[in-house]
Formats: structure tokens, sequence, C-alpha cells
């Protein structure tokens, strides 16, 4: 069967540091070195992963590179003195992940526009830059189209600030695989259960009595 043209691109993704794709990656990283932040694109780097979270190449999509800076919360260290367990210079790990930081700069430089999804597109030893799928939710074309036209809808306004897109699920925890041993779901099953059998304490309490045994063994 052949392969369509979204399957060797996304195959060249796969690794896009190694064989063809290093010498291209080398020079994009350059010239989006001297760009700005947030920069408006006319189409998506990589085709495959934008049609995959909705991207569609019709009036009122938009799609936006952003350039986030790699690392933690790195502190300043005080002026003043104190021990240097009390520096608060260490241990400081963002909640968000750079994706979810990208796609709410994204948002803040388009107020008029909400943000479909987004994908990762390259990254060097300084930043890594994502490519931010943004929806004019008062256009007409978006507004008629029944894939997308969810946008439109006042409950999904400012959507990324309240973790409502991919990025934001998962810092909520919401991507976690469900129904495995040591995930919350599983836990939570296995105690509900207990409780239903009336084998965990909180639940055996007053249920059976101490005596209620001994009178069985009689």
């Amino acid at each position: 069967m052949a392969k369509s043209m979204y399957h060797y691109i996304a195959m060249l993704w796969k690794k896009p540091y190694e064989g063809t794709m290093k010498d291209l990656m080398r020079e994009r990283l350059m010239k989006w070195r001297r760009e700005a932040a947030v920069t408006r694109v006319e189409k998506p780097t990589r085709l495959n992963r934008a049609r995959e979270l909705g991207y569609k190449a019709k009036v009122g999509f938009i799609v936006v590179r952003v350039r986030v800076r790699k690392g933690g919360l790195r502190k300043q260290r005080p002026s003043s003195g104190r021990r240097p367990k009390r520096m608060g210079v260490y241990g400081y790990a963002p909640a968000k992940s750079l994706r979810l930081v990208a796609e709410e700069r994204a948002a803040r430089k388009y107020p008029g526009l909400e943000v479909l999804n987004s994908y990762y597109v390259g990254e060097d030893g300084r930043y890594k830059w994502y490519e931010v799928i943004l929806v004019d939710p008062n256009h007409p074309s978006i507004c008629k189209d029944p894939e997308v036209n969810w946008v439109c809808e006042p409950q999904n306004r400012g959507r990324v600030f309240r973790g409502l897109t991919s990025a934001g699920k998962k810092m909520r925890g919401l991507r976690k695989s469900r129904g495995l041993k040591g995930t919350h779901k599983h836990k939570w099953k296995k105690k509900a259960k207990e409780r239903r059998l009336k084998k965990r304490h909180e639940a055996s309490r007053g249920a059976r009595e101490p005596w209620s045994e001994a009178e069985k063994k009689k």
C-alpha cells in the first residue's frame, strides 16, 4: 500500500537532528534566533502534526512560532545575609511546561484569538520553539465549520489560561494513564471496591462486630 506524504514527513521528524534534516534544522535555528519571540508564520513547519491537531489551510486559522527560554525558574542570589538553605536559589521547578508557557504568550500577543493546540518544532542549547495554532472564534468560516465551531461557544473563551488545552490538561494531571497500578484512578477504584466489600477499616466500623466472628465459629 502506498504511503501518504504525511507519513514521510512524520518519519523525518522522528529524528530531526540526524540525516537529511540535520543541515536544514541548523539553518532554521540560526534564522529563528534572530527573529522576535512571537512570530507569525505563513505555513506550519510540521504540516502532519498541525493537521493532526486540527489545523486547516483556510481563513480563520493562524500559526505562530514562539520562542521560550529553556531551564527552570532561576532566581537571583539575594543580597542580604542568610544561610545557604534559605537563599531560595535552588529547588524552583515550574509547574507549567514550556509548551503551555508558549501557548499563553501567543494568546497574550493575539487577544482576539483562541489557542487550539501547539507542537514542538526545535531547540538549541538556550531556547525551545513551539508553533501554536490560533483560531478566530468570530470569523464566519470558523463558526460554520462543524469540526471547529465549538471554539465559538462562550464557555471556551480564554481556554489556554484555564488549563483547557492539551498542554494545560497534562499539567493538571489529566493525561496520565488510567486503570494501571500506581495511578490515582487505580487506587481510587481499589479503595472503592474494598469499601463495597467492607474490607476497609473505615467501612467495617459498625458493620462487623468483634463478637460476630466468635459466634460463627460456635
